[in-house]
């Protein structure tokens, strides 16, 4: 396998364990709990999946051939907290990863170093792709923050629990 295969197998990994912590926890989650915010200036998680659902359609629609930031994207919009429904909340999520994630299963090694733009500005699509990881990585480790103070004890971890890294560790080795 060449590196831009295997650096296009890599992230696309990489995106799909992402998204599987965000389901994981919103999942655990009712809506009251999904509009929770700290403050007036925090965002509650209904808000930063829309922001990231926006985000995502609006970056990876015709990704190799139009300007990722669409004069139909709303992003101020995106910071209004106006979902009604957990449903309404995980279809809009799903959009958004939906429209990501086709986008980035059709791209093949060829396409990395083409220019796209974002904002005016152009990017080859692996920096394209390195910015929307550090930048959805970075929302669903909010998520995941906020969900585990909201939950406290009851929440369910995500990875090793405490006072199991050995044991993982150890199961994880026998696989091999």
């Amino acid at each position: 396998m060449s590196i831009g295969e295997t650096y296009l197998k890599a992230v696309r990994e990489r995106f799909k364990t992402i998204k599987a912590d965000g389901d994981k926890a919103i999942a655990q989650l009712d809506i009251e709990q999904l509009h929770w915010a700290f403050n007036e200036e925090s965002n509650s998680i209904a808000v930063i999946v829309k922001h990231v659902s926006g985000n995502m359609i609006s970056r990876w629609t015709d990704f190799l051939t139009t300007d990722g930031e669409k004069t139909t994207r709303n992003r101020d919009e995106e910071f209004i907290d106006s979902i009604d429904t957990k449903e309404e909340l995980l279809t809009i999520w799903e959009k958004g990863w939906q429209v990501f994630l086709d986008s980035l299963l059709s791209l093949n090694e060829v396409d990395l170093m083409t220019p796209v733009f974002i904002r005016g500005q152009q990017h080859t699509v692996i920096d394209a792709i390195e910015r929307q990881m550090a930048h959805y990585a970075a929302h669903i480790g909010q998520i995941v923050y906020v969900g585990k103070q909201i939950k406290g004890a009851e929440w369910k971890t995500l990875s090793i629990p405490r006072g199991q890294s050995q044991i993982f560790t150890e199961a994880m080795k026998k696989r091999s």
